[in-house]
């Protein structure tokens, strides 16, 4: 499917679908932006189950599966629609509850949470506790603090822990969502900045390997049978880039944004092909939104 003369900007998923038996998809800017399923989206959905796809969500949401799943469905999207859910939580949960996956040589078992309050429930059950920065082994990065909005409100608990030496798990890379319109960072955000000042982070999601492992057994296909799809190029085309899966960009969301496109408006050849350059990530087609 790649295209050396450029990257097809094609009217529909049906124009691909017959070289593949099943999706890994995207959530965020794919089938919503913090609203509603798109209608457009549920439809596509449904043309690829009667055609009898599998289709698998990889969410890069800092929560367990269940509870994704529960979102979804509650933003519209029938579960006869899809077959699984895996979320970045699901990864760290996996590695931190195994020694043998433990990132760093080991943790120990006290966390400082990054996140609101409660989000910290991607550990429930597992031998770990929360605990003031002072007497924390490690990071627990899930998003921003109630009350702080920004990256930068974040330094001095960042600094705090950069001086005891303390990792981090990341367990959303995501740099920035969009919530209906507006941009808000995520945890991926405080641990780039955390690496900045010399932090050391492990990641758990898109684009790193764990969640394609889950996703594809999940799917139970071949990897060259499978499309992912999804509207982050360092994220979820990055990713199926390593994993050597075929990929399909989705160009109205963290792109439009990033390009100030027009709702709707697809972006040049030049823009996108400039995009996926400067992201070292290169999608095999791309659609506006995802439709049938």
């Amino acid at each position: 499917m790649n295209d050396p003369g450029g990257i097809p900007l094609l009217p529909g998923l049906a124009a691909l679908m017959a070289d593949y038996d099943g999706c890994i998809l995207d959530v965020w800017g794919v089938m919503h932006q913090g609203g509603p399923a798109y209608p457009e989206a549920l439809g596509c959905l449904r043309r690829l189950r009667a055609a009898g796809k599998r289709v698998v969500f990889l969410s890069n949401a800092p929560r367990l599966a269940w509870q994704v799943e529960r979102v979804l469905n509650g933003k519209g999207v029938d579960p006869a629609l899809y077959d699984a859910v895996v979320a970045s939580g699901d990864a760290a949960r996996r590695a931190l509850a195994d020694p043998a996956l433990v990132p760093f040589g080991g943790l120990g078992a006290r966390y400082h949470l990054l996140g609101p309050p409660g989000s910290d429930d991607v550990l429930d059950g597992l031998d770990y506790a929360a605990a003031d920065i002072a007497e924390a082994d490690f990071l627990l990065g899930i998003g921003l603090d109630d009350g702080r909005n920004t990256v930068e409100d974040h330094e001095p608990i960042l600094q705090a822990a950069a001086a005891r030496d303390l990792p981090m798990i990341c367990v959303n890379p995501d740099l920035l969502v969009i919530r209906l319109g507006v941009q808000e960072p995520c945890a991926g955000a405080l641990a780039a900045r955390y690496e900045a000042i010399g932090g050391r982070v492990r990641y758990y999601g898109k684009p790193y390997p764990d969640v394609y492992e889950l996703a594809l057994a999940k799917l139970g296909l071949a990897p060259s049978r499978v499309l992912a799809v999804g509207d982050g190029l360092g994220t979820d085309i990055a990713g199926a880039n390593a994993a050597g899966l075929d990929s399909l960009l989705i160009t109205g969301g963290l792109l439009a944004d990033a390009l100030d496109l027009a709702p709707g408006a697809a972006p040049s050849a030049h823009a996108l092909d400039e995009a996926c350059r400067a992201a070292g990530a290169r999608p095999s087609a791309a659609l506006t939104t995802f439709v049938w």
